[in-house]
This record gives structure tokens, C-alpha cells and sequence, in this order.
């Protein structure tokens, strides 16, 4: 006797295709983004780190740019490259190993390295979990599917795999160099714990952001007081 053809999860969330709700504030965030870009340029004393450090939030900018009108993201995806870019721009003004910021938590918890890298990272992750998310829900039959989380984590798995090869290829192409870009700071272990993070980050972006991402794809905008 045929059992006949198992039921297919319910689809849940937006469905592929539409606009999510405007960002009002997406033109701030990309001026805000080149300023920022401008003034790490100005105050960096390595420029040749400091392109390999922000030439992802620069891909940043170009994406909010040429998003603007053919293919809006969400509003939460606006942030998020805003944020993850300053991440990127402040690790290039000083290269990684030497941002302030790790350097005082450095001296406040005993650590024996500065940890800024670590954060970059874990938002390498974060960021493209949500990018990778938006756009499989909005270009692919995925939305709704229990594939759909699976595929974003190992989305960001591979991106940041082959950014760990981009820093290893940069280190053949210049030699010392690109010791700044790499910023291993003596670590054997740096690049198993950079993509670690990273799927940390991914984690919990899919943990955290699922909800109001769908919200905001649904075209949903947040309710005034």
C-alpha cells in the first residue's frame, strides 16, 4: 500500500520577491560610512594595511549604494553593513593589533593579545548571516524552508574560509608586509578561531534576527509611539 507523498513544511515569513519596508535613514548611514572611511584614511599610518583591512567596507558602500532603488535591502541589513563596515574602518586605522579599544581590554582582563580581531570576526558572520538570509528569501524558493538557516550558516562557514585563503595568498603576494593584515600576533591557532567566530556570529544572527528580518521583508514598518 503507497503512503503516498510526505507533507511539505508550511511556508513561514515573507515570500520571495517583494520590497521590504524603506530604510529612512539609509543616505545617512552610507555618508556616514565614507566619512568614517575618510577620516581612518587620513589618520592611518599604514595605508597599505589599511586597504586590505577596508576594501570589505567598501564593497559595503558600493552595496548600499547600488541598492538604493532596484533592489532595497532591509532596514536591518542597512545597519548591520553600517556597523560591520565601522568594524572594518577602525581595525584599519590602527591594523588589528594595535586598536585601542583591545589594547584596554588587554591591560583590563591580563590578556596576552590584543583581542579586536576577534570582534571583526564574529561580525564577518553576523552581517553576511542576514545578507545571505535576505537574499535567499527574496531571490530563491527558501523562504519558509528548514533549509533556509543551513544554507546561511554554511554560506558564512565558506565566505570566511575563503577570506582566512585571501589573507594567506596576500601573504605569498608581499611577504612581511602583510604581517599587519594577517595579525596572527604570534597565535598558531588564529585562523581555526577566526572561523570559529564566525560561525559564532552567523549562530547567533540566525538565533537573534530571524523575527524582525521577516518582519521587516514583510514590508512591516516600525510602529510610532
Amino acid at each position: 500500500m503507497s503512503a503516498g507523498p510526505l507533507p511539505r513544511p508550511t511556508a513561514a515569513g515573507p515570500a520571495a520577491g517583494g520590497d521590504p519596508a524603506p530604510c529612512p535613514e539609509r543616505g545617512l548611514l552610507w555618508a556616514l560610512t565614507l566619512l568614517a572611511l575618510a577620516v581612518s584614511l587620513w589618520r592611518t599610518e599604514d595605508r597599505f594595511t589599511w586597504f586590505l583591512e577596508t576594501v570589505p567596507a567598501m564593497l559595503g558602500l558600493g552595496l548600499m549604494w547600488a541598492t538604493r532603488s532596484g533592489f532595497p535591502l532591509s532596514r536591518l541589513l542597512y545597519w548591520l553593513i553600517f556597523v560591520h563596515s565601522l568594524v572594518l574602518i577602525l581595525g584599519g586605522t590602527y591594523t588589528y593589533a594595535k586598536v585601542p579599544l583591545g589594547e584596554w581590554a588587554k591591560d583590563w582582563f591580563g590578556f596576552t593579545r590584543n583581542h579586536y580581531d576577534r570582534i571583526g570576526h564574529f561580525m564577518q558572520g553576523f552581517a553576511p548571516a542576514v545578507l545571505v538570509r535576505e537574499l535567499l528569501v527574496r531571490r530563491s524558493p527558501l523562504a519558509g524552508s528548514r533549509w533556509l538557516a543551513p544554507l546561511v550558516f554554511c554560506a558564512c562557514l565558506a565566505f570566511s574560509a575563503f577570506y582566512e585563503l585571501i589573507e594567506w595568498w596576500s601573504a605569498l603576494a608581499v611577504g612581511e608586509d602583510a604581517e599587519a593584515f594577517l595579525g596572527t600576533q604570534g597565535d598558531p591557532w588564529d585562523t581555526q578561531t577566526d572561523m570559529f567566530l564566525a560561525a559564532i556570529g552567523a549562530i547567533v544572527a540566525l538565533w537573534l534576527l530571524p523575527r524582525l528580518h521577516d518582519r521587516q521583508l514583510a514590508g512591516e514598518r516600525p510602529s510610532r509611539p
